[in-house]
This record gives structure tokens, sequence and C-alpha cells, in this order.
């Protein structure tokens, strides 16, 4: 443990003095917990079990007395679990696959999540429920483990598979889904009414807050963790790291969306940064600790005598999570263009519920809007989900080809034919580029007005407490509150502008396509302007309009409102061209995040000694490996040859440099491996 994760520790252990038995019930359960999961890890069972079966140990309810002093305290410290869960779930999250698996991890993902709702929710009306506890269930069974996963297909050996990056981008999809879906129950337990208007408020809401955060994180974070990392110090990039964490995730919670989201969403942003195998490995002791107390915290509210009681309904819950989830995921999946087999093995593997669908139980239970007993049942369902993913896996190959010998000829035909189709409508999609490039502006369009929506709804966010600090604020402009508008739609205007711009460029195309030769004939110029002027005008008072509702609450009326539009509009005249640049620049700078290439695992190829040879290479200034990780570089998966050390340019020496050290101008890189090796190497690194 680094001086800054003994530092996080031990503040938060000292942080409040009134707790003297806290440290005392910190390591009862770090004790029962660590016990027990090893027995858990020797029978090959979930880790995570064994955590819930330790806080059901320490709790209320197994002994006739408590091992702990303050349950409190320790689930204050589980709410921080909550965080870094979310975190290093975020961590994991890789944008570049979510693209590279399309179409398939959005179609299988929103698919099984509207089934298991369906089906959840169903399922607690029939056992005679309320109307939330059946949407909390649902919510509950709607969301897969992805740590039991990870761990199931590690532990067969089946990471490289070919229904593997299927698998994790569906997870990937179906996480961020859950995100959202945990933003929307949180806003509808405020009422304890399902109203399909808080829904949509909620919805929009949180994709709004998502975006904007996402694009300006991507922009901004990489940058800063690469400057930090220059200092060489671990403790240091390790607080600002937690810095970031903690602060977005407040923000999230300031702006009414989900702490959980929050996390979520800056792991998710720090993931793509070059550094992010340094920071991996310097936050996964913090996270593993804090993450271990939630599971114990889980554990320590479970009653097992309501387990008992509703056995019943944990075991019919269990045999519908199992087909449900098998029959959604593979169904998804085909329907997106995949063979039947691959659609059967992603199924089978997407089977567990785990850490997400606890967090839906405590948040249920924390907001008073669900009974006590869904907690039991989601652990009990959990604990007969995890350990069947594995059986069920390696019985795949059977199931597909004892359902292929089953299912009539007719229905397999019927299957074939419908691939062959989906491939040829794939194939007219990829082979029209005007349709393509009116997608790609589309989607250019709505990024950014989701990122202008960002800044007027927190303009929104802060509308009552700018009041509070400016009450002497100029009427003439609508007070505090009009003045924050102005800022807000100035900060906005790079994103509007561009809109703007891009929507002349989507109604010209649109007109093109529209109207043809063929059928406006000699008219074709006239209705083709008519076309981009309908599209370009209608476009323009769309955004208008949503701007306006957006910010409805901080607007004044009357002549305020007409200076402060006079005002936008000659800002917007006289640093449009600024503005443009500015937007040019943020877009330059997410595409670079995006476009780098991921470091993948260096794999451990190293010559044998009695064939090894040493060389020293030195880095210049037209090296192509100046300025880049060893990680990037993939020295050692690219050519066999390994760095043993590096001696800088100012006399330093690095031993054994680490994957994410930096080659810099002046350095001499000491090289191991075999002559061949040696000369891919010094290839790779001078570019001679």
């Amino acid at each position: 443990m680094s001086v800054a994760q003994l530092t996080v520790f031990v503040t938060l252990i000292v942080m409040n003095p009134a707790q003297p038995f806290l440290l005392q019930d910190l390591a009862i359960v770090m004790i029962v917990a660590g016990v027990v999961t090893l027995l858990f890890h020797q029978l090959r069972q979930p880790v995570v079990l064994g955590y819930i079966l330790a806080g059901l140990i320490i709790g209320p309810q197994l002994l006739p007395f408590p091992l702990i002093a303050n349950e409190e305290s320790i689930r204050t410290l589980g709410d921080l679990g909550v965080v870094f869960l979310m975190f290093g779930l975020g961590l994991q999250f890789s944008l570049r696959t979510l693209r590279a698996v399309g179409t398939t991890a959005f179609v299988a993902a929103a698919l099984e999540i509207m089934v298991m709702l369906i089906i959840g929710y169903q399922l607690g009306q029939w056992f005679g429920w309320s109307r939330m506890d059946s949407l909390f269930l649902g919510a509950m069974l709607s969301i897969t483990s992805t740590t039991i996963i990870v761990k199931t297909l590690a532990d067969l050996g089946m990471l490289k598979a070919k229904f593997a990056p299927l698998v994790f981008g569906i997870q990937i999809v179906e996480d961020t889904l859950g995100m959202t879906l945990i933003a929307l129950l949180s806003g509808l337990a405020s009422t304890g009414e399902l109203e399909l208007h808080l829904l949509g408020g909620a919805l929009v809401r949180t994709v709004v807050f998502l975006t904007a955060v996402l694009v300006v994180g991507l922009i901004a974070v990489p940058p800063l963790l690469r400057y930090v990392a220059r200092f060489k110090s671990d403790e240091m990039l390790l607080v600002t790291v937690l810095a970031l964490c903690f602060g977005v995730t407040l923000a999230a919670v300031k702006l009414g969306n989900s702490i959980v989201l929050g996390a979520f969403i800056i792991g998710t942003i720090i993931g793509e940064a070059r550094e992010i195998g340094q920071i991996k490995l310097l936050s996964a002791p913090v996270r593993d600790m804090f993450s271990a107390v939630f599971f114990v915290t889980i554990g320590l509210r479970i009653e097992p005598q309501l387990l008992w009681q509703y056995a019943g309904p944990v075991v019919w819950i269990s045999v519908a999570v199992v087909l449900g989830k098998t029959l959604a995921f593979s169904a998804g999946t085909f329907l997106s263009g995949h063979d039947p087999r691959t659609a059967l093995r992603v199924g089978t593997c997407m089977v567990p519920i785990g850490e997400l669908s606890f967090i839906i139980a405590t948040l249920g239970l924390s907001l008073g809007v669900t009974s006590e007993f869904l907690y039991p049942i989601a652990v009990g369902v959990s604990a007969i989900t995890m350990p069947l993913t594995p059986w069920l896996v390696r019985r795949a190959d059977r199931l597909i080809a004892g359902l292929h010998r089953a299912a009539p000829a007719a229905l397999v035909n019927v299957l074939a034919v419908y691939s062959r189709w989906l491939e040829r409508f794939r194939s007219e999609r990829r082979d029209n580029p005007s349709r393509q490039l009116l997608r790609k502006w589309f989607w250019q369009m709505a990024l950014n007005v989701a990122l202008s929506s960002g800044a007027f709804l927190a303009a929104v966010g802060l509308g009552d407490r700018v009041g509070q600090w400016w009450p002497a604020s100029p009427a003439w402009l609508g007070g505090a509150r009009g003045l924050l508008w102005l800022g807000a739609a100035i900060v906005a205007l790079p994103s509007l502008i561009a809109t703007v711009r891009k929507l002349e460029a989507f109604a010209m195309l649109v007109a093109e396509i529209s109207v043809s030769p063929s059928v406006g004939g000699k008219q074709t110029a006239l209705f083709r302007t008519i076309v981009m002027r309908t599209v370009f005008l209608g476009g323009n008072v769309v955004l208008a309009l949503w701007i306006l509702l957006l910010s409805s609450t901080l607007l004044p009326s009357g002549p305020a409102f007409w200076v402060l539009v006079a005002l936008l509009v000659g800002v917007g005249v006289l640093f449009g061209r600024f503005f443009v640049q500015i937007h040019a620049k943020a877009q330059v700078a997410l595409r670079e995040t995006l476009i780098a290439v991921p470091p993948p695992p260096e794999a451990v190829t190293t010559p044998l000694l009695h064939r090894a040879n040493l060389e020293q290479v030195l880095i210049t200034s037209r090296s192509p490996a100046r300025g880049r990780l060893i990680r990037e570089l993939e020295l050692r998966t690219r050519t066999g040859a390994s760095a043993i050390g590096i001696e800088r340019a100012d006399g330093a020496t690095v031993i054994n440099p680490g994957p994410d050290e930096e080659l810099q101008e002046g350095d001499r890189v000491l090289l191991l491996g075999t002559t061949t090796q040696l000369a891919a190497a010094r290839a790779l690194l001078t570019g001679t």
C-alpha cells in the first residue's frame, strides 16, 4: 500500500473522533471477510458471496450478539465502496470495444433489459407485491454481473474466444443502461408513482449529463493525467485520480443524478488515458478494500428468516433469470447478425446478477420505497445464478448441438435466410456514402446539442443559489438568473454555432438526395432550395425552442429578455470566429483521445538466458519512440525484446522500467533479447 493509500485509510478512520470503536469494527469486518473469502476461493466460489456471508456472520441476525459496535459507521464506509466499485467498473469500460461490436451490443443489452424488466415486474405482481417492489425487482434482474462473467471466462480460458468481445461489449452497454436505469429509479422514488413525464425528464437529464461530462472529460482529463504522470510520483497520480473521482461524483449528486452514475462516468473517462495501466494498479487496493466493505454491509442487512420465508419466490425468480436472460441475450445477438451458435454462447454467459443488482436493492431500501424482503431475495438469486454460470458455459456446446438436432428444418432455413438478408442489408448501407455522411452529421449535431443542454441544465441547477450570492444584480438584465442564463449561453455558443453550421450542410445534402433530376425535372434546383431552407429553418426553430424550454426558469420576461438576446447575438457576431476555433480544437483533442491505440497487455516472451544478448539504443529527437510509453510501443509483444534499464540524459537510471515508463530524448535503453529480436527492437525505437 502506497503512502497516499495509507493516508486515505487513516484519514477515514480518524475523521470522526466521536466513533472510538470504528477501528475495532473495521478490523473485525476485514478479518472475518478475509477468512470467509479465503474459504470461498478454495471452494472455487465467487468471493462476492464470501463478503456477503461475512456480513451475515458479524451482523445482529445470525449470532446472539453482534460483533461490531457501530453498524452505521461501517455502512458509511460501504457507501464509499459503492463509489469505488462503480469507479472501477468505469475504468474497465472501453469506448473502442463498444464501437467495435457496434449494433450487437445495443440490441442485445436493450432487449434483455426490457424483457427482464417486464418479467420481474410481472413476477412481483404475481407474488402480490407493490408496484415499486415489482419495478425494483425487474431492475435488479435486468443487470448482469460484470465481475462474475469476467472471472468465469478467465477460469475457463475463454477470454480470447471468438464470442468474448461480444460479451464484453454487451456488458459495457448494459452497465451504461444500468446507470441510466438507476438514475431513473432515483428520480421515480421521490414520488413513488410511475409517471411517464418523470421518467422522460430523468432520462433527458441523465443523457445530457453523461454526454456533457464525457465529452468535456475526454478533452481535459487525459492531458491533465499526462501532465501529472511526468512527475513520476505514484502518490500524486493517485491523489489526482481520487480528486477527479469524488469531484465528478459530487457534481452528479448536486445536479440531481445518481452517485453511482458520477463515479462510473469519471472512471470511463480516466479509462481512456494512456496512464490507465498505472492508474489501475494504484487504485485497485483502495477499490478492493472499500468494495469489500460494501458487500459486507449487504450481508449486515440480510435477515435469514426473511430469506427462508421467501425461499419459494427466490427459486421461481432464479428460474426466470436463467431462462429469460439466456433467451433475451441470444435473441438480441442473433437479430443483430450473428449465427445461432455464437448467439447461444453469449446467452449462456450472461446469466448471473451481482454488483449493480445489490446497488439497486440498496437504493430502494435507502430511499424507503421498497420492502425489506427484496434485499435477501436479490442475494438468494445471486447465490444461485453465480455458481450456475460456469456450469452453463461448459455445457453450451452440448446445448447448442441438442437444439440444432431438435429444431425443425423449416426453422433452421428461416434463420439462415434471415442471416443472409441482414448481411446484404449491411452491405447496401456501407455502399451508400451519402447516407453514411448524413448519419455522421446527425450524431455530431446531437452531440453538440447535448453539450449545449448540459450548460443550461447546470445553470438551472445553480439558479436558486446565485440569487442568494448576488442579491443586488441588475434588474434590467433579469437579475442574477438572467446573468446566469447569459453565462450559460456564452459557454454553449461554440457548440450552438457548430450545430447551426452543420445543420446547413445537412440540409443541403438532404435536399440533394431527396430531389433527384428525374423527379424535379427543370425545377430541380428550385425544389432543392425549398427543401434545404425548410430543413434548415425548421431545425433552427426546434433548437431555439429546446434551449428556451430547458432554461425557462431562468429567463426574465419583457424587455430584459430581449436585452439578453441582443447581448448574446452581439457576442456571437464579435467572437464567432474565436468560438469556431475553440470548437475545432476541442474536436481535435477529442479525436486524438479516441483514436489512440489502446495499450494491450504485453506477452511474456523473454528469451532464455543462454540465447540472450544485450544492446544499448539511443533515443534521439528523430526517434519514433520519443515521448511514447513502453506500453504504447508494445515493445515486447512486437519484437520479443525487453527493456531492462534506461539511462536518462541527466544521469538518472531506471532499473527494470515498467510499461508506463515514457521514453525521452537522450535516453539510452538497455535491451535484452536474441539477435533477431534486438534488430526488430532497434528498428521500432529508432526507425532505422
